[in-house]
């Protein structure tokens, strides 16, 4: 189901709480919000459509990847980037990395580990700011 793109900057501050097995409907609703916003976005998080939970969906090349509880273990080649927000008004420069090493759970809660480099990285640092209430 397409949602609606929550503004609510209070919500947005609000920490994500650990997705669960049972979470994986959101995961399915966020896919389809941000298929249905391709030509303006390149990543989801799932507060961005009203849930708070530690769920990101993001632009991997030619695909989406969908990620539970993801976190950065490691990052390198830090650089100063400007990022926009279908939830926030404008533009923000935000400090990223080049190189970001990430943990995260598939769709079937399997752990996976990553390394992500360019735009994937960039958009993933994004979007995982947003699971932790981070506003860029």
């Amino acid at each position: 189901m397409i949602r609606e793109i929550c503004k609510d900057t209070d919500f947005l501050a609000k920490k994500a709480e650990l997705a669960t097995l049972e979470d994986l409907p959101i995961a399915n609703d966020l896919l389809e919000t941000l298929e249905y916003h391709r030509d303006g976005c390149v990543g989801m998080a799932a507060n961005m459509i009203g849930v708070c939970k530690r769920i990101i969906a993001v632009e991997d090349g030619a695909h989406y990847l969908v990620m539970f509880n993801p976190q950065i273990l490691k990052k390198s080649d830090p650089y100063t980037a400007e990022e926009g927000c279908l939830s926030l008004s404008g533009t923000r420069t935000a400090k990223r990395w080049r190189s970001i090493k990430v943990r995260w759970q598939n769709e079937r809660f399997q752990e996976r580990i990553k390394t992500f480099t360019g735009w994937t990285a960039q958009i993933i640092q994004h979007e995982i700011d947003h699971c932790d209430g981070i506003l860029i």
